[in-house]
């Protein structure tokens, strides 16, 4: 412990109030303190001086508004701090806010509503008119660009029948599509009766192609293409003399069928019943010979007939396309593989495109059997074991309505095949429904396009891919019993029927096919589907002779001559 003891100064007492004493006389222990020295707080922190002050007058009449005040705490007035006051102002001891108010509850919306302020109000409303105006006019273009597409969608829907109506043909049936999606019937595996014709190999180098190095579409104007109908193959005459079947048919004509649930455009068949035998057959230059193009798509094509993008002009451009992509992918070097019997349609000598013909027979029922010829393009020789191919080839005309094939092919080619099978659902099932019914163990499709959008007659090559065919029919939901279930239902709807000629025609604007009886001789080539107009009517009879000579001719060789691939 220090020695000495700790002195405490005098602390002075003032009797009269707070604070030190106004004394004249200084003190002994107030000597010690430096002069002249404001009694003033040397921190912003600290409150040195007056703690409260509890005799003044707290209703100050000039502060403002807007300015808290902390009553006895509050020097901001008090000249003893003159250089402070701004920086008290700042200062806060106590929490003076009030409390918040609940945001929940009746009560407490009511009273938001009331005591909005009205600029806010007003504020509120516009942008309530705004919204509103953009509303409006969001919904006027919507339902002007929508009123216009449907507008031009019906126009473009209105498709013609495949075939003219004749006002003495009596309409025996009328089957919806929808009846056709509950049809069902499982058929024994066919047998082959005959092989004609020959086929060249499959080049696989067209495996490889790509868009980067795209090949140029030839043309072949020396080989010939044959589209016989049933009654014309004389393959099936003989059958028929023979007793082989009870149905007769081409593979062209059993898709039709088999797909007529996917089909958009109007078609026909002809169906002749003689005695107890029933010949599906098609008219000279039916629509069954073309191709059709964005059949299923949304997007309206062309209506003029001369337009190179209409659906006429589309489906020739599409049938020379896939006769002579099927004779492009081959190996052109002489070596063919034969079979039984050579080309039943073509001359001696005569220059032909590779296929094969393969007449095959199902067994319906007992009493039964049908009879198709079915046709294959091209074999493979994979581990010295021959497989049959079916080469087709969808075509790219325009970039809006399918995509840039150039550009998604690379890296995009799933996308590119769920576009053409939305565009083109009917063709494609066609096509898979043709490989099942000839049993072809692989189908090649090609992805042709056009050199340039407004040139249809030059195209190239982009891509070649292979499917197996049954697992691309169930990959576009394409069911084999239903396929064989409508094909039944019609047989055995046309067994019925007396003998004569009848004609099945798809409804151009309606899901459903209608069976009229004939006279025999339609559909001959002196029968007259379509009236001539008055003008032409006039003509005497020797002015117009050559170009019913003419005109006649060239029906015939429709069905007589080959179809020869030019574009």
């Amino acid at each position: 412990m220090v020695d000495g003891g700790f002195e405490v100064g005098v602390v002075p007492f003032n009797p009269d109030g707070w604070g030190p004493m106004e004394a004249t006389s200084t003190s002994a222990a107030s000597s010690n303190l430096p002069l002249n020295v404001p009694f003033a707080p040397f921190s912003r922190s600290d409150k040195i001086g007056r703690i409260a002050d509890w005799t003044r007058n707290f209703n100050n009449q000039s502060r403002p508004k807007n300015q808290p005040s902390d009553s006895a705490f509050d020097f901001s007035n008090d000249d003893s701090f003159p250089g402070y006051a701004d920086d008290d102002a700042s200062f806060r001891l106590v929490d003076g806010k009030p409390p918040p108010r609940p945001k929940f509850g009746p009560k407490w919306r009511y009273q938001q509503q009331r005591q909005l302020p009205q600029r806010r109000d007003e504020e509120v409303e516009a942008r309530k008119r705004e919204a509103e105006k953009e509303r409006a006019r969001r919904d006027r273009h919507y339902n002007n660009n929508r009123s216009n597409v449907n507008q031009f969608r019906r126009e473009a829907a209105v498709f013609k029948s495949s075939v003219d109506i004749q006002p003495e043909w009596n309409m025996l049936e009328q089957i919806p599509f929808s009846t056709f999606s509950k049809l069902s019937f499982t058929v024994p595996e066919p047998e082959d009766l005959l092989l004609c014709g020959g086929l060249e190999f499959y080049d696989r180098s067209f495996d490889r192609t790509a868009p980067k190095n795209e090949r140029r579409l030839e043309r072949f104007k020396n080989r010939n293409f044959f589209k016989v109908t049933t009654t014309d193959d004389p393959i099936i005459r003989r059958l028929a003399n023979e007793d082989k079947a009870t149905v007769f048919a081409t593979d062209t004509i059993l898709s039709s069928l088999m797909c007529a649930p996917r089909s958009v455009y109007s078609w026909d068949i002809v169906i002749q019943r003689v005695g107890n035998k029933l010949f599906f057959d098609k008219r000279d230059g039916s629509q069954l010979d073309l191709l059709s193009v964005h059949e299923t798509s949304q997007e309206p094509l062309p209506e003029a007939k001369d337009d190179i993008n209409s659906a006429y002009s589309l489906s020739v451009e599409a049938a020379y396309i896939n006769q002579n992509f099927s004779q492009q992918v081959l190996v052109r070097d002489g070596n063919k593989v034969t079979f039984d019997e050579p080309n039943p349609f073509a001359n001696e000598g005569e220059e032909v495109a590779s296929v094969a013909y393969r007449y095959r027979r199902w067994k319906l029922d007992e009493n039964m059997h049908l009879v198709a010829r079915c046709e294959v393009q091209s074999v493979v020789e994979v581990n010295k074991q021959r497989s049959f191919l079916t080469l087709n080839a969808l075509n790219e005309f325009d970039h809006k309505y399918s995509g840039d094939w150039r550009q998604k092919l690379e890296s995009q080619r799933g996308a590119v095949l769920a576009t053409e099978l939305k565009n083109n659902a009917n063709k494609l099932a066609k096509w898979t429904a043709q490989a099942l019914l000839a049993s072809a163990d692989l189908m090649k499709l090609g992805y042709v396009s056009r050199v340039h959008p407004r040139d249809h007659f030059n195209h190239v090559i982009l891509a070649v891919v292979g499917y197996k065919p049954k697992e691309f029919a169930a990959q576009i939901n394409l069911n084999t019993s239903n396929m064989w279930g409508i094909v039944k239902s019609i047989v055995d709807l046309c067994m019925k029927l007396k003998e004569g000629k009848y004609v099945l025609v798809k409804d151009p604007s309606k899901p459903q096919v209608r069976i009229y009886e004939v006279p025999t001789d339609a559909f001959e080539n002196d029968y007259v589907e379509e009236p001539l107009p008055e003008d032409e009517q006039v003509q005497p009879l020797a002015e117009n002779a050559d170009v019913v000579e003419a005109a006649t001719d060239a029906a015939v060789d429709v069905e007589d001559k080959p179809v020869e691939a030019e574009a």
